[in-house]
């Protein structure tokens, strides 16, 4: 396994819409791996192909406290929002290090996907593992949690992290 390197927001191949993953091979098998591997690394509990400049349609999620429970979930598509409800949740992310939003997310939906081995997987979420998917799946479309703040905040973010890489 290897680790990635983690592209950091405003870097625009953040913005980059994912292609679907044709291929369910042993390369496949190896990028969820290494994209496991980068994000227990960073302390993550969800990490997009698109954070490590990999524009394909993978995500890989572990909300488990002993970081023992992985799911990696290919070609993922929100089927159907169980719960419309909307519940506030304090949001991070890796590409945006430092930084907490509460952001507004479906309480429950309906997730359908494949795994790496290219079986068919649907699945019924609700509560923090929702919301982690739902932010995931935002980044295989070019979305990022500092698009649904203001413009005001967005940019006092963008300042702070391209100050702190020089």
């Amino acid at each position: 396994m290897a680790l990635l390197k983690i592209l950091v927001f405003p870097d625009p191949r953040l913005r980059t819409l994912a292609e679907p993953i044709m291929d369910f091979d042993d390369s496949l098998k190896k990028l969820s791996e290494d994209m496991l591997e980068t994000m227990y690394e960073g302390s993550g509990i969800g990490l997009a192909a698109t954070q490590v400049n990999v524009h394909k349609r993978i995500i890989v999620v572990d909300i488990s406290e002993e970081k023992n429970s992985p799911l990696i979930l290919v070609n993922p598509t929100l089927k159907k929002i169980i719960n419309p409800e909307k519940k506030s949740y304090s949001e991070g992310c890796l590409s945006v290090p430092g930084f907490y939003e509460e952001l507004l997310r479906p309480s429950s939906v309906e997730i359908n996907a494949y795994d790496v081995n290219g079986d068919e997987v649907n699945i019924v979420t609700e509560g923090l593992l929702s919301v982690v998917i739902q932010h995931e799946m935002d980044h295989l479309d070019g979305k990022m949690m500092v698009d649904f703040i203001s413009n005001i905040k967005r940019e006092m973010i963008r300042k702070k992290l391209l100050k702190s890489k020089a």
